[in-house]
């Protein structure tokens, strides 16, 4: 809490205005908050969200979840909008007074924290209870068995990802507010307590993913029989590939931001375009098994019928009727007609589903599904730059690091609608909305 005016000019202008400790406050805020439009919109499309996860009923309230998940929103809420208010109220924009007065946006964060251990009926105490002992199991790289709740685990793992750069600022944020002649709201130093441990922390999320998906492919490998059409577990190793590329990123970052040509033996172009190679890699691969894998859409299956059009579509429509609800994706094979022309290879039948989703969908229009693979494939190459610390010693990029971390969140929140979706697709045994309409009593 160092007032001295030799440090002052280091604040630039948005740190000034929103220091550190009220973005990470205000980032775990706004995680609430969407994940009660997540319940709320879920709720509505009448995709039971705490049956996937295992959240066990309740009969002693009538709230649904994602009323009682705003409640606990609001609660947190109000407090860090009268902290803001009352810090800028006292520092009004200097640097000296910002600087010397850490300790309000610090406690904020203390309370935020004690808001999810107070045993308090009106928060949703059986939510904050599941959500720890959740948070406690995963946070060993843990997962539960499938009636046990092991969707909602991963869920929370997933999550856990995208707070990864949110988390390596709360460290620095403790770090500089506990070290004597520092400020929490002073230009954040991310070496704080060594050039090393902000890299860790960023990537144990995705430790604790790659942990879980091992053991899943030993759960396959030694009890096949329990876990029937998952073959051999290898989509689980694929999986945890996928978590393992981002080492790489956050590695190479690190040394690029304590570059020392003696120790590395390697240019700086070099490093950082190995940097880069890594960052697309690990973006690319995110971003197909968000779409293939997490949300089961068929884009990257259906982009032959782009590239050569003529093998993936005919000009000539199957005969036959189009198949029930209950059968496979495609009508059966058309019967011989002189309409069809001799050739080696008989026409292929039209999909039942537009081009590059699925067949059962519970979400209104394609439109929808269109623009959240946009979002996912935009947001997915910024946040792998954002695993970067090296990105954020420029003093004018705090702002940046803001947005792009909100950004993360909200694509994360776009992500948890599709994969909730598909999940439930899934247990429902491929029945969507169209179905759901079919089958519903007069």
């Amino acid at each position: 809490m160092d007032g001295d005016p030799a440090v002052e000019p280091e604040l630039d202008t948005f740190s000034l205005i929103l220091p550190l400790p009220y973005r990470i406050a205000s980032i775990l805020v706004l995680g609430v908050w969407a994940w009660g439009v997540n319940l709320h919109y879920l709720y509505l499309l009448k995709i039971d969200v705490p049956a996937l996860i295992k959240y066990p009923s309740r009969s002693s309230s009538p709230l649904p979840h994602h009323q009682r998940t705003y409640a606990l929103a609001t609660t947190i809420t109000l407090p860090l909008i009268l902290s803001f208010l009352f810090f800028w109220t006292l520092t009004r924009g200097r640097p000296s007074s910002v600087l010397a007065w850490d300790i309000i946006p610090q406690s904020y964060l203390f309370l935020l924290f004690l808001a999810f251990l107070i045993p308090y009926k009106r928060l949703s105490p059986n939510g904050r209870f599941r959500f720890l002992t959740t948070l406690k199991r995963i946070s060993i790289g843990g997962i539960a068995e499938t009636q046990d709740g092991k969707f909602g685990d991963i869920l929370l793992a997933d999550v856990l990802t995208s707070y990864a750069k949110v988390l390596g600022d709360l460290f620095v944020s403790l770090c500089m507010f506990f070290t004597s002649g520092r400020s929490s709201t002073d230009k954040p130093d991310r070496g704080c307590g060594g050039q090393y441990i902000v890299p860790l922390i960023i990537s144990i999320p995705s430790l604790i993913r790659l942990r879980q998906c091992l053991i899943e492919y030993l759960r396959v490998r030694n009890n096949p029989q329990l876990v029937p059409g998952q073959g051999w577990g290898g989509q689980h190793l694929a999986n945890a590939l996928k978590y393992s590329s981002a080492f790489p990123v956050v590695i190479l970052s690190a040394l690029q931001r304590g570059y020392d040509p003696n120790k590395i033996g390697l240019s700086e172009t070099g490093l950082f375009r190995l940097w880069l190679f890594s960052v697309f890699i690990n973006s690319l691969y995110s971003f197909y098994w968000d779409v293939a894998k997490d949300w089961d859409l068929t884009l990257f299956s259906s982009l032959p019928s782009l590239i050569s059009p003529s093998t993936s579509s005919n000009p000539y429509t199957p005969l036959t009727p189009r198949a029930s609800s209950t059968s496979s994706s495609y009508p059966l094979s058309p019967p011989m007609s002189p309409a069809f022309p001799r050739s080696l290879h008989p026409p292929t039948p039209q999909p039942d589903h537009p081009w590059g989703l699925r067949r059962h969908t519970h979400f209104h229009t394609p439109l929808i599904y269109y623009i959240a693979i946009g979002i996912d494939l935009l947001l997915r190459f910024t946040w792998s730059l954002k695993l970067s610390p090296h990105l954020d010693h420029w003093n004018d990029l705090e702002g940046s690091i803001f947005v792009m971390e909100v950004l993360e969140v909200v694509r994360r929140w776009v992500w948890i609608f599709f994969r909730v979706e598909t999940e439930w697709v899934r247990v429902r045994g491929g029945v969507g909305v169209q179905e759901e309409m079919l089958l519903a009593p007069l």
